[in-house]
């Protein structure tokens, strides 16, 4: 297999193996990973193994999560009520 990939978009990784859900990859970089909470350097030449989500084909950011729906939407009302307030006060003031 021995494809180069991106490892969190970012820290280039060369894959191994593969198995369900799951990859075997070699780093091709020095870096700093997060594992359960815990801080671990790797190494060049180390060998993890890591979700296939983390794995991305060119080196960049994975994409922005989206807030919320709920939150999307409140935030929309709360516009709408603002400017309704305004208009309203806008209104008041000029009679």
């Amino acid at each position: 297999m021995a494809t180069v990939r991106y490892y969190k978009g970012v820290h280039k990784v060369r894959i191994l193996t593969k198995s369900e859900g799951y990859l075997i990859v070699e780093a091709l970089e020095d870096f700093e990973d997060t594992v359960n909470n815990e801080r671990i350097h790797v190494k060049t030449g180390e060998k993890r193994i890591v979700p296939i989500e983390n794995i991305y084909k060119k080196k960049t950011l994975p994409p922005m999560v989206r807030e919320h729906a709920y939150e999307l939407h409140m935030e929309k009302e709360l516009e709408r009520f603002v400017a309704k307030k305004e208009a309203k006060d806008a209104k008041a003031k000029d009679i």
